[in-house]
């Protein structure tokens, strides 16, 4: 699916990976409609909806943005989440369960949300001459496969969407909507920018090749490449530099 005169839902989009892929659509000759916490200023071909991606209400009402907008929505990057560290039983007693359960709340059951209903919103697409619909990219971390000590809830959250992107792909095959998720390792957004200059310098060593911390612009090129290249579907990609996590 080619992007130019394409409506894609951003969620998390307005900085970091989301925040970067927005431009990126927009650049190729897309539109954008982008949900996110925080607001992002709007052209003629972005509109951003100050909204919680674990919301249906929220969701379902930049759906209609889109709709209103731009006549449909063809493409879903969720990009929104958060990765708290937090040890299981840490020195002053046991992690409260509120805190995993918003973990969840947010990085796996807000994808899925978005997932949900904007898989429905493209089932009324025309498909395209190869009878796609739409796409959908979600965003897992390399701590799905090699989380470190500190990251239960984050790695739980992200494991469960490695874990739903084949199921999901199998079932949105028969009305020609694809599913694909990147698994990033250690990239410069701003999560990584409040940390000090020493510990951003030591995480991209850790990184056999290229040793440096992954740019927005590498992750927002791969996601216009699964845009565009209709036989992946249904895998997930780890863009991380070959970096496999120590334990802490």
């Amino acid at each position: 699916m080619q992007l130019d005169g394409r409506t894609v839902l951003i969620t998390g989009g307005a900085s970091g990976l989301g925040g970067t892929c927005a431009d990126m659509v927009v650049s190729a000759g897309g539109r954008v409609v982008v949900i996110d916490l925080k607001e992002r200023a709007e052209s003629d071909r972005l509109r951003s909806i100050t909204g919680d991606v674990t919301s249906e209400a929220d969701v379902q009402r930049a759906l209609d943005t889109a709709r209103q907008a731009f006549g449909g929505v063809h493409g879903l990057v969720c990009a929104a989440g958060i990765g708290v560290a937090e040890r299981v039983l840490p020195k002053d007693g046991i992690q409260p369960l509120e805190h995993f359960n918003r973990t969840i709340q947010i990085n796996l059951v807000g994808t899925f949300n978005a997932i949900r209903l904007a898989a429905a919103a493209m089932a009324a697409n025309e498909p395209n001459q190869a009878g796609e619909r739409g796409v959908i990219v979600t965003t897992a971390s390399v701590a799905a496969f090699d989380g470190q000590i500190g990251q239960a809830a984050y790695s739980a959250s992200k494991g469960g969407i490695v874990a739903m992107t084949l199921p999901i792909a199998r079932e949105f095959a028969r009305m020609g909507v694809r599913v694909m998720t990147i698994a990033p390792g250690t990239f410069d957004t701003p999560l990584l920018a409040g940390l000090p200059e020493a510990a951003r310098e030591s995480l991209a060593q850790q990184v056999p090749f290229p040793s440096r911390l992954g740019r927005p612009p590498e992750f927002a090129a791969l996601v216009r490449h699964i845009f565009e290249n209709e036989m992946l579907n249904g895998e997930v990609i780890r863009l991380d530099g070959a970096i496999r996590m120590a334990p802490k």
